[in-house]
């Protein structure tokens, strides 16, 4: 059921997956794809917003900050599994990999590739954890406000 609170927390989470895709972006090297990084990590952000935030708002501040990062820490994890899949199926359709299995090793490894790259990635992690605190106090207020 569509509440105030969801569709702030959704709006809010899309925002904080919108910045910190442009963060990460940012080191990524030369040459790199970036065109569908920052609306793809903005609709996982909204997704997010909406299903989980949205849903466990009413517990209070404390439990909004957590669940806040939960959803930020949620939202890197479909982003980095999200292309790191994407990318072995694109090599794969190249022939790169010699059989499934390869394939699913080749996965792993891309998953923990673009993991290892986003915890390099200072400023992207203090958005996604700032912002994901502060949208989650915003959404419990909205609650509190509209419920």
């Amino acid at each position: 059921m569509p509440t105030a609170a969801k569709l702030v927390s959704a709006l809010l989470f899309a925002a904080v997956g919108y910045l910190a895709a442009e963060a990460y972006a940012q080191t990524l090297p030369p040459g790199q794809p970036r065109q569908w990084l920052t609306p793809i990590v903005a609709a996982i952000g909204l997704g997010q917003g909406w299903v989980t935030m949205g849903g466990l708002v009413g517990q209070g501040i404390s439990m909004a900050i957590t669940t806040g990062v939960r959803v930020s820490v949620q939202i890197a994890f479909w982003a980095v599994l999200g292309f790191g899949l994407y990318e072995m199926f694109h090599r794969s359709t190249r022939l790169r990999y010699d059989g499934l299995g390869e394939a699913v090793i080749a996965a792993f490894d891309l998953f923990l590739e673009y993991g290892l790259s986003l915890v390099s990635a200072t400023t992207c992690l203090v958005i996604l954890l700032v912002g994901g605190a502060l949208s989650g106090v915003l959404a419990e207020l909205v609650n509190r406000r509209w419920s």
